[in-house]
């Protein structure tokens, strides 16, 4: 006679409850653990822990010293002026032109990063023999472990007067577009390599399955198995975006040093991480105002990461109710 659900609950219930009574009937009291299970349990609690304290004391020292350019600077001028001159008389302490620059820069690498990274991926995981792969995969993670400032002399010396000049011969040797093509190639390896590893785990039998109802080899790889693995996908750009955000020594040496608005990529324009190398140089006074634009910029970026990061949950999330 099958039993029904409730039933076979009752009946395991009952068999774990009897076990545990042995057990304590056994022992007196239920088993300790040992002393080599309590200290890894307190040695990964403190981990955890101390991460979260390391996180909290950034915000803390960005707050807290933030706090000390608000007092002389207003948050309309910072946030809502187009100019930044700090070091001039009278200072113009707008930093909409270094957001704009900011922005800018990394928008145009990922442009440049994901056809190049997942297209690398998709080769590796779908098309490329084992042997090839042995090959190409290291060479591709050998573009992360390249200092960035490599990259900004780079495209001073190669891109701009090699590949750009001959197109644009009103560029300067400063510009976005050269920064902008030195930050995509450095950020290739993020999104080929951990997109390379969603594509990887899309079980075997759902591409099976769509060349058991005749899809050809192209139409599995765009329709079945990079669906299955977009979460991991989007995951990987928004990971190569943040980097793009932060990226600081290619953008000071390649872009230049004048924050504008503007969206002509042919242009000089500066970052907010350029501009904080500027000021870190060791020439401007420590407590003055322009000492303290450090802090401002630090809060304007932790809070852009921290808003595109949210955007990119959400559509994680999105992509992953679609495909359920």
């Amino acid at each position: 006679m099958e039993l029904l659900p409730s039933e076979q609950k009752k009946i395991l219930t009952e068999a774990i409850t009897k076990d545990r009574k042995e057990v304590f009937s056994r022992y007196g009291k239920a088993p300790s653990k040992s002393f080599i299970e309590q200290f890894a349990s307190f040695f990964v609690a403190l981990h955890g822990y101390l991460t979260l304290g390391v996180t909290l004391s950034i915000i803390f020292i960005f707050i807290y010293e933030g706090a000390n350019f608000f007092k002389k600077v207003s948050f309309f001028e910072f946030f809502f002026t187009t100019e930044w001159a700090p070091f001039g008389r009278p200072q113009k302490l707008g930093v909409l032109p270094l957001v704009n620059g900011t922005i800018m820069v990394a928008l145009g690498a990922i442009f440049v990063g994901i056809p190049l990274g997942l297209g690398t991926a998709i080769y590796l995981t779908q098309y490329a023999s084992k042997r090839t792969r042995e090959i190409i995969t290291p060479l591709v993670e050998i573009l992360g472990g390249i200092p960035t400032v490599v990259y900004g002399y780079f495209a001073l010396d190669v891109l701009t007067p090699k590949f750009i000049k001959p197109f644009f011969p009103e560029v300067g040797i400063f510009n976005a577009l050269s920064a902008t093509i030195a930050i995509g190639i450095s950020i290739v390896p993020f999104i080929a390599s951990l997109s390379a590893e969603s594509l990887r785990i899309v079980p075997l039998r759902i591409q099976t399955g769509g060349y058991a109802l005749g899809l050809t080899k192209f139409h599995v790889v765009t329709r079945i198995t990079i669906p299955a693995a977009i979460s991991g996908i989007i995951a990987s750009i928004i990971l190569a975006f943040t980097r793009a955000l932060g990226e600081t020594m290619a953008v000071t040496i390649a872009a230049g040093a004048n924050p504008k608005i503007t969206f002509n990529y042919l242009e000089s324009i500066q970052t907010m991480t350029a501009f904080i190398v500027q000021v870190s140089l060791g020439d401007t006074p420590a407590g003055t105002i322009e000492y303290y634009t450090i802090y401002a910029i630090g809060i304007v970026l932790f809070l852009l990461t921290f808003i595109f990061n949210w955007i990119a949950l959400l559509i994680v999330r999105k992509f992953r109710e679609v495909i359920q």
